[in-house]
């Protein structure tokens, strides 16, 4: 049994409760919800490791081939896009399933006294499988680099990708407000859960392949192919515990 739905759980459990993301500083943003996931881990009945900063993913498990990437997401703000620096995502890195944990928190502080404005309610929450995000696993990431650059030939120019991919709140709706698991069709679910959303995403026609970019002109230049999979599509579970809402999630 994945342990998704432990740590879902977990999660659900904490929000009715009202457990409450601790800001960690004024300008470090990212640990603030990374670190209310990590207590959720902490009440899990499986070990987990924390990789550290910039390692992929964020936590893995000990006892199972699980791993999890924590999106924390402020609102007002960008919440459907995330940035990923290391790694492209996918739902299988390293020999380990991989899941994302993407949860809105309030961003601003206008109108809280400062002990309100340092800690904030999570609005909403999915975990979704990676594959749901992408599911092709054959590219391997690498940062490369080239020499000769400039007058005299010394500098060295680093090719450093950035991923930018959508999140599970801009593909499905009927997420808002609410905390959702999204999971592969054929993963079998355990007593205590209820399907609230069946979602397809459908292989694109195309695949980028290459980029080339012209220092002259600063024009970026991407090479495409046929993708060999065009239109196949892939069936995912909109998930919930029964006693949650039954408001129906459906791709946008």
């Amino acid at each position: 049994m994945s342990t998704c739905f432990e740590v879902y759980e977990r999660c659900v459990q904490a929000i009715q409760q009202g457990f409450l993301v601790k800001k960690v500083s004024l300008t470090d943003k990212e640990f603030h919800f990374q670190n209310w996931v990590e207590e959720r881990l902490q009440e899990c009945s499986f070990h987990y490791e924390k990789l550290g900063r910039n390692r992929y993913p964020d936590f893995t498990v000990v006892e199972h081939t699980d791993g999890y990437e924590v999106k924390g997401l402020a609102l007002p703000g960008r919440d459907k896009s995330f940035d990923t620096n290391s790694q492209v995502p996918s739902g299988y890195y390293n020999g380990r399933t991989l899941y994302y944990v993407f949860g809105r928190y309030p961003a601003g502080s206008k109108g809280l006294s400062q002990d309100e404005s340092d800690s904030y309610p999570v609005i909403d929450l999915i975990i979704c499988h990676g594959d749901f995000i992408n599911i092709n696993r054959d590219y391997v990431h690498e940062n490369k680099h080239v020499k000769g650059f400039g007058s005299y030939g010394d500098i060295i120019i680093r090719d450093r990708k950035m991923y930018v991919a959508p999140t599970p709140f801009h593909l499905a709706q009927g997420t808002t407000g609410v905390q959702t698991l999204i999971i592969p069709e054929d993963l079998p679910i355990p007593k205590g859960y209820k399907i609230v959303g069946r979602l397809v995403r459908k292989e694109s026609d195309r695949l980028t392949i290459g980029y080339s970019f012209d220092l002259r002109t600063n024009k970026l230049t991407e090479r495409t192919l046929k993708n060999p999979n065009q239109g196949q599509e892939h069936q995912f579970l909109a998930c919930r515990l029964t006693g949650q809402s039954d408001n129906p999630v459906s791709m946008v």
